[in-house]
């Protein structure tokens, strides 16, 4: 069985229809992308999966159970992440705490034992600022723990909310446009980290308009258009389609 499943999703906005009767599976341990032009419908894809939308029609499974309609916080608790197209970030803490908060929901939230600095807690603080500092090194990033957020690169941002991410222990992590906006260096630093989660045995769904970064990273692509599903298959299978050739560069090329 798949790891998730996805079945004739589809939302409407209005008359607006986003996302219209799309299908496909995820295999666990690969790296799955959604590409398409402008408007095709990758982030609300993201955000009816997430928990972000509530789908009109159509079915979410992971490992089998359905979750179309569960919210954010219960989709974390089964294991499932996510960074957004704009920055997340807390500009007023330091980075290493901005990790941390991705770990909310391992921590005691308990407000007596908090509020009497139980020894207990102290000690999860502590381990938790331990791994949210060992993340921060995995994803390149050792030389900013102490450091304000609002101190550091939009690049180094842009792994920051990768790292906060995987601080929740997610088995199934969602990339929103990791790379947008940043230099060939910050892209193939995001190239790697990719690769590198992947291979720590997350599952990742990328959404990426960096065709290069996704023919080098995907194991299986998605092409949407129209909120349509236009192609799905490898990158040669994507990449020699005559429907994604014509929705990126026209139907004359």
């Amino acid at each position: 069985m798949s790891m998730l499943q996805v079945k004739d999703l589809s939302i409407h906005f209005g008359g607006v229809k986003a996302v219209q009767n799309v299908s496909f599976n995820i295999d666990a341990g690969i790296v799955y992308s959604v590409i398409g032009p402008n408007g095709a419908g990758k982030t609300t894809l993201f955000n009816l999966i997430t928990g972000v939308y509530k789908p009109t029609t159509g079915e979410i499974r992971l490992d089998g159970e359905a979750i179309h309609g569960k919210s954010p916080n219960e989709l974390a608790t089964r294991g499932v992440a996510r960074t957004f197209q704009n920055l997340q970030i807390c500009m007023n803490m330091t980075a290493v705490e901005n990790v941390m908060v991705g770990a909310h929901l391992r921590l005691d939230r308990n407000l007596v034992k908090a509020a009497l600095r139980f020894p207990g807690l102290k000690r999860r603080d502590a381990e938790t600022r331990a791994e949210a500092a060992e993340l921060m090194c995995f994803v390149g990033l050792e030389k900013y723990v102490e450091a304000r957020a609002d101190a550091m690169s939009y690049g180094a941002l842009k792994r920051l909310e990768i790292a906060r991410a995987l601080a929740m222990k997610p088995r199934l992590i969602f990339l929103d446009e990791p790379a947008a906006g940043l230099n060939p260096k910050e892209t193939i630093e995001v190239d790697h980290l990719v690769r590198k989660i992947a291979d720590s045995g997350v599952t990742v769904v990328l959404v990426e308009h960096d065709m290069k970064m996704v023919m080098n990273l995907s194991d299986r692509i998605l092409v949407l258009d129209y909120g349509k599903k236009l192609a799905e298959g490898s990158g040669e299978e994507v990449r020699k389609n005559p429907d994604v050739i014509a929705a990126y560069l026209g139907a004359h090329a």
